[in-house]
């Protein structure tokens, strides 16, 4: 395998499937199933889940609400959403643990970095759930964060794009895509891949991100075994 230890980011509104709102149980049962997988081949995966299925802290700090409240409940969205993939991949025999940045023990475990790396050499899924557990930063940068910390080889971010274009694909059918991409080629081209704090992190920790397209069946597996899929960002 290409990649031993993996962060696998998905946006919450992947698990809305065809939906407007909220959980598609059926998305859900296909990530899990694309999840089994990978983890049958020995590799140690930890995912992290945003919320913006549910709640989207920053979009209601812009209608008025307190940022640092509206922050908290986008947060606890990643919990929901943390607890119904638990649900999915146990239900189809994997060994999950939901590990929260903010401490709520009767329904998960705190983040506590040895213990989530224990979990993970006993081939575990750790889903870590509440960002970072501070406002006024994203998901993406919760699971750099979390990358970082586990020693992740990688960060695999799951859209529902193949990968990173010069434009956004789904407005210009000529766009161009990248196979590989360096951190500073994507700096100088004003390419929008993760937010900034998040992107810069991985930048200076020398972790490379690949950006694929989740929803289209056996992609996990192919770039865990080193296939050419998405883009990669590297250094």
């Amino acid at each position: 395998m290409k990649y031993n230890r993996i962060l696998l980011k998905l946006s919450g509104e992947a698990l809305m499937g065809d939906k407007p709102f909220g959980l598609d149980t059926e998305r859900l049962a296909k990530y899990a199933e694309e999840i089994k997988t990978v983890v049958a081949t020995g590799v140690e995966l930890g995912i992290v889940i945003g919320g913006g299925n549910i709640f989207r802290g920053l979009k209601a700090a812009g209608k008025g609400m307190d940022r640092v409240q509206a922050d908290h409940m986008g947060m606890l969205a990643t919990v929901i959403n943390g607890l119904a993939l638990q649900s999915s991949l146990e239900s189809v025999g994997v060994q999950t643990r939901l590990s929260s940045a903010i401490e709520m023990d009767k329904i998960c475990e705190p983040f506590i970095r040895r213990r989530a790396i224990r979990h993970l050499e006993k081939r575990r899924v750790v889903i870590f759930a509440a960002g970072t557990g501070n406002p006024y930063f994203t998901t993406d940068t919760g699971a750099t964060l979390r990358a970082i910390e586990i020693q992740a080889d990688v960060i695999l971010k799951g859209t529902r794009v193949d990968g990173i274009y010069d434009s956004d694909p789904e407005k210009n059918s000529s766009a161009k895509k990248y196979d590989t991409i360096s951190f500073e080629e994507v700096f100088k081209r004003g390419l929008n891949v993760m937010d900034l704090t998040a992107f810069t992190l991985s930048n200076e920790n020398k972790l490379p991100i690949v950006v694929f397209d989740m929803n289209k069946p056996g992609n996990l597996l192919s770039i865990v075994k080193g296939d050419n899929i998405g883009t990669l960002v590297t250094q």
